[in-house]
């Protein structure tokens, strides 16, 4: 403890995790790990670039090879060039050329013809880098998000609970279309740079050996710069994700379609346009300081390069004239010193990008790295098996939120039989879909067990688990796809039978409305695609979730608040199905209208997490107590007296 009574700070470490030196004896090993992160995390982008496009990473490492190659042989050719034109000029002004004047031309034409297909190199090896970089990135971002969407189709429910987890999906979902490829390239621009600045060197040491030195020492400066301020740059986006969310955000409520309505009508709409300016401004006032820095600090630093080299084409000059040399190898050395100077910049912007880029890829790593928890603990998990009865059983279940510390539900003991037609009653917030969350293993618990058919019911498969369950949860999905779609999606597994498709609809009384769109079942729903798209209501959008329900065959069925959008006949007629097709299922409901509650063989009222009554509606009306409460409360509305 300091003197504040304060916990010791903890060591500060970097993006990558590596803890910074304290002592200086520490220094050589904190160098050698961010060499070595460097390197894994540059080698992870290649081996991406692999997995997507093989054939397109070959053949941009050959184009990288011969893009280092090409300068020095043009080079070499505009030497040769100028000193033959020289010669010519020579002889002609003292009258010594011969009379065939194809013999003298001969070998300038044939010099003039390789500098024309050197040119042509060039040229084609400028397109076909871009074509293959360009479709080479399109495949690779594709990839990606390939990578991405799987994972996130594996990660456990709970993770889209914690900020920390968007954090790491926004940043990784962002740099998936660009940061590999243009990482990748920046590899390859240092490489082609490499390859070109040591021929170059070698080149120019035949007449200073020191000359190199100078050009890239005074490139140092600038690159020392460049990476300061990549990693400040990192590290203020980094800090700002939360900024970059928010105005995110108050963009897409703006032109989300589904909620103009009510962005209009309530005024809304200067108040996040003021928000995202707000939010914009402090943002975008740091960043900028940053450039302006950035670029102040380049231009000084740019100046000394400058006048470095000048001094150099001086001294190039003075050594050409001293050694007596031809006007080519004026032209080479300069050429010589020009190249050396554009290449260690390339080589330390390019070294730079990349270092920046593979910091940001960090992002991708660590949201890759994230793992399930959601999975069986038994070596060899248990098959569910389909088509029979099934119990479940609460014991001592309690359950929070990730990164919270009130318990939601609290030391749940609750049994459900097979046949069981089972309400869950009680107020907004009471702990109703969190228990049918942790019934269908979208959760674990945090403390107790679950029991399905007498088995842990973390010991199961997890698929085969999903598919004993047809559910409606009250956010159902509102799919862009035809209205046979949205109900076949129930059970993906088995091929699309358009008579069960049919027969599932009726059941939710959806195949009349189905009936008067413009193609029947094959019309496309929502307007996001297609024109002739149809907007359902919300309560058509209710009617086909239930169809999708029904269509799958399974052995429990759990609606939570699938008829909140239904008016009361269509209601009536919805339980009516359910109570005729479920006889012989578990079934568990998730209602506000307690009417639907009568007939079911079990009632559960739920209150701050906790079971406060369990039975039939008789019995707890008898009892006078929670239920009653809320019962007589809701019958008091519709019927305008006490009941």
């Amino acid at each position: 403890m300091n003197g504040l009574n304060m916990p010791p700070r903890p060591p500060r470490r970097q993006n990558d995790g590596i803890k910074k030196p304290e002592r200086l004896s520490e220094m050589p090993g904190y160098i050698l790990n961010l060499v070595r992160g460097f390197f894994t995390r540059l080698f992870y982008i290649v081996s991406l670039v692999l997995e997507a496009a093989p054939a397109l990473l070959f053949l941009m490492v050959l184009l990288c090879l011969l893009d280092g190659i090409l300068p020095v042989i043009g080079a070499y050719i505009s030497k040769d060039l100028l000193n033959e034109v020289a010669a010519l000029i020579g002889a002609t002004a003292s009258g010594s050329i011969a009379e065939d004047i194809f013999v003298t031309m001969r070998p300038l034409l044939f010099l003039f013809a390789a500098y024309f297909v050197f040119l042509i190199l060039r040229k084609v090896m400028t397109r076909l880098n871009g074509m293959v970089t360009n479709i080479a990135g399109e495949k690779v971002a594709n990839h990606i998000r390939l990578k991405i969407i799987g994972k996130a189709n594996t990660v456990d429910l709970a993770s889209f609970d914690r900020p920390e987890f968007y954090e790491k999906l926004e940043n990784a979902n962002r740099e998936a279309g660009m940061r590999p490829i243009q990482i990748l390239s920046a590899t390859f621009s240092v490489v082609s740079a490499c390859i070109s600045a040591v021929s170059f060197v070698v080149v120019l040491a035949g007449l200073s050996p020191f000359a190199p030195l100078v050009i890239i020492a005074a490139a140092i400066p600038g690159a020392a710069v460049n990476y300061l301020y990549r990693k400040k740059s990192f590290h203020y986006i980094r800090r700002h994700s939360k900024e970059r969310r928010q105005m995110t955000y108050y963009s897409e409520v703006m032109i989300n379609k589904d909620m103009a309505k009510e962005v209009r009508l309530l005024g809304l709409g200067d108040s996040f346009t003021e928000k995202y300016k707000k939010v914009f401004k402090k943002y975008y006032e740091g960043l900028k300081r940053l450039i302006v820095k950035e670029g102040v600090t380049q231009l000084i630093v740019g100046l000394v390069s400058s006048l470095a080299s000048c001094l150099l084409f001086i001294y190039v000059a003075y050594k050409v004239i001293y050694l007596d040399g031809e006007i080519g190898d004026y032209s080479l050395y300069t050429g010589a010193l020009t190249s050396i100077t554009g290449y260690v910049t390339t080589l330390l912007t390019a070294t730079a990008t990349i270092y920046e880029g593979t910091l940001f890829i960090n992002n991708m790593i660590d949201f890759m790295k994230e793992e399930p928890t959601v999975v069986p603990t038994a070596a060899k998990p248990l098959k569910a098996k389909k088509g029979s009865d099934h119990t479940i059983e609460f014991k001592n279940v309690s359950f929070r939120y990730p990164g919270t510390k009130k318990d939601v539900l609290k030391n749940i003991n609750l049994t459900f039989a097979p046949g069981d037609s089972v309400v869950l009653v009680g107020l907004n917030g009471a702990g109703k879909t969190t228990l049918i969350k942790l019934l269908t293993r979208l959760y674990d618990p945090t403390d107790g067990v679950i029991l399905l058919d007498g088995r842990d019911i973390r010991e199961y498969d997890v698929k085969a688990l999903y598919d004993l369950f047809g559910i409606i949860f009250q956010d159902f999905g509102r799919y862009a796809e035809t209205a046979a779609d949205n109900i076949a999606f129930g059970d993906v597994g088995r091929k699309q039978d358009m008579g069960e498709i049919i027969t599932a609809a009726d059941r939710a009384s959806a195949d009349e409305f189905i009936g008067r769109l413009p193609k029947g079942y094959e019309t496309p729903l929502t307007r996001l695609f297609e024109e002739e798209g149809i907007e359902l209501s919300g309560g058509q959008w209710q009617k086909l979730s239930v169809a999708r329900a029904f269509y799958k065959d399974s052995d429990i069925l759990i609606l939570d608040e699938p008829t909140a959008s239904l008016d009361a006949i269509a209601e009536k007629e919805v339980f009516d199905r359910f109570t005729e097709l479920s006889h012989d299922k578990l079934t568990v409901f998730v209602s506000h209208r307690l009417s639907s509650a009568v007939s079911a063989s079990k009632i559960v009222v739920i209150s701050g997490g906790e079971i406060t009554e369990v039975g039939t509606h008789e019995e707890l009306m008898a009892k006078k107590g929670e239920y009653h409460r809320l019962f007589t409360t809701q019958a008091s509305r519709y019927t305008g007296e006490d009941v």
